[in-house]
């Protein structure tokens, strides 16, 4: 824990933040921030993110452009409506395909979250491509980010500069990490995230999913619940903690 702090306080110390402002910040963040249900200031075109991430965005766009990548977000800011939509379709279609509510619940956590638990709510976070590479059918799939991929040379400018800017990949490939798998296009934005995720950890998120009554949710039991709390919101890059 004294590690994870340490790294935690190095990225923002390392941006030109102060532990004053990073007091601020967690002052900032109701439960509605942080559960996708308010109205936060955001900026971009199509996309939107908070004022900080927008200026930090731009100065790592305008430097990849110079290597050739035109940064192309494919997803930014999601509040609870959006995040319940994409719940909805997927749980429908799963079930509708065969699978059990369980199962379908289980298939859909391995990439989207559950409304109210998605770090897209706190207009720190992007899926991003890039613009300049062939687009595939479907963009953001782990094999367009290896070997030839045409996502594989834009990864690997990623993996060398993003943190420069403060930004960094969400669920890595490392070994023994669980919850959400793999996700090479997700980045976030550190000087924001990481004091909106302390403060995300001061809300009974039990007890919030069990209010919401969410399609499926009576299947949620005490153990998923748990599991989930710990592996898919918890188990990320241990920069972002």
């Amino acid at each position: 824990m004294i590690r994870r702090n340490f790294i935690g306080m190095s990225i923002l110390g390392s941006l030109g933040l102060s532990l004053l402002s990073f007091s601020k910040f967690q002052e900032l963040f109701s439960k509605d921030d942080l559960m996708g249900k308010s109205d936060p200031v955001l900026l971009g075109d199509d996309y939107k993110i908070r004022k900080e991430a927008y200026h930090a965005f731009i100065k790592m766009k305008a430097a990849a452009l110079k290597s050739g990548f035109d940064i192309k977000v494919v997803s930014s800011y999601r509040n609870y409506a959006h995040q319940n939509r994409i719940w909805e379709r997927k749980y429908k279609k799963f079930t509708s395909d065969g699978l059990s509510p369980l199962n379908a619940i289980q298939k859909i956590v391995e990439y989207s979250t559950i409304p109210g638990t998605s770090r897209h709510h706190w207009g720190t976070d992007l899926d991003i491509v890039d613009g300049n590479a062939p687009q595939p059918k479907s963009l953001l799939l782990e094999k367009n980010f290896q070997s030839d991929g045409p996502f594989c040379k834009f990864k690997e400018w990623m993996d060398k500069h993003a943190h420069t800017f403060g930004f960094y990949l969400v669920y890595t490939d490392k070994q023994d990490r669980k919850g959400f798998k793999y996700e090479p296009w997700h980045y976030s934005y550190a000087p924001l995230s990481i004091p909106l995720l302390k403060q995300y950890r001061k809300l009974d998120i039990a007890t919030e999913l069990k209010k919401a009554k969410l399609l499926g949710s009576e299947h949620f039991s005490k153990t998923f619940i748990n599991q989930y709390i710990s592996e898919n919101i918890y188990d990320i890059n241990p920069k972002l903690l």
